[in-house]
């Protein structure tokens, strides 16, 4: 009987845990975010997506910018006061267009200053968003990327290309009719990137960058650097605050499997010195 109780004991304490250390996670994200808010003097808004174990079994979950993300952006924004920036720190692989577009058109829209943090990267719906900012604050090894709409599994553009190459009595209705979607979807992004890029730029530049962006002229995982971006004519740079940082390691990455990156989380200076090494160099 003993044994029996000793087995509840140890169940209950195993679900209260991971509820306590998820709560103790969610109020050191909120004590980063007014941190940074302070230092910056604004509302800074997260959209973060990786994989985090978040149920008793520690099934991870693989997220994306969906109609929930725009709900809440659109509500942060809703909040805010005109006159307040607005700083978005923003790491995700992209994800619904209607989505990314709600969330772009409502920043462009804030009469206050706009700044979007990418940390690592912001592909697709991310890049999106980003160019609906007063400016970019990228790390030096961070990435934008293309914004070329997809249709299933495959990119428009190139839906729109295969059909150019043959007659139409040598395609089937289906592919017909992905053709005409994807043409749509295509003309649809380029409009959606020419009308936030001219608040900040040119119509010719507006132009140029609906085309470069969402024409499917590179794949659609294709890493836009630092430089490329500068060389494209965005308003980057790479003041990215040591915050941004302290509050994307609060932001844990699925540990469900063995890490396949590992090292002393700690910033060196000098070379480490190793126990016994100065004598054991003397000797030599």
């Amino acid at each position: 009987m003993e044994l029996l109780n000793l087995l509840w004991i140890f169940l209950a304490i195993s679900s209260v845990i991971p509820v306590i250390r998820q709560k103790m996670l969610e109020a050191s994200r909120v004590r980063m975010l007014r941190a940074l808010e302070e230092k910056r003097g604004s509302r800074v808004i997260t959209l973060i997506h990786r994989q985090e174990s978040m149920s008793f079994l520690g099934f991870p979950m693989a997220r994306y910018i969906d109609i929930e993300d725009s709900e809440q952006v659109l509500r942060a924004i809703k909040l805010t006061d005109p006159n307040l920036p607005i700083d978005v720190l923003l790491h995700t692989p992209g994800g619904l267009v209607l989505a990314a577009e709600q969330i772009a058109r409502a920043l462009a829209r804030h009469p206050a200053r706009v700044a979007v943090f990418v940390p690592h990267y912001a592909m697709s719906g991310g890049t999106m968003i980003a160019l609906a900012a007063d400016e970019i604050i990228m790390d030096e090894n961070a990435v934008l990327g293309p914004t070329d709409p997809q249709i299933g599994n495959y990119p428009a553009a190139s839906i729109l290309r295969a059909v150019e190459q043959k007659s139409c009595d040598k395609v089937d209705d289906q592919t017909l009719i992905l053709a005409d979607i994807a043409g749509k979807a295509v003309n649809q992004v380029k409009e959606t990137i020419r009308n936030l890029a001219c608040v900040q730029y040119s119509a010719e530049k507006a132009e140029e960058l609906a085309e470069k962006f969402a024409s499917g002229c590179w794949t659609h995982d294709y890493p836009i650097s630092v430089e490329e971006a500068k060389e494209l004519g965005l308003k980057v740079s790479t003041d990215v605050p040591p915050e941004v940082y302290q509050i994307m390691n609060l932001y844990p990455q699925s540990r469900v499997r063995r890490p396949s990156v590992d090292y002393i989380p700690v910033p060196y200076s000098t070379p480490p010195a190793i126990p016994g090494g100065a004598e054991r160099r003397a000797r030599e």
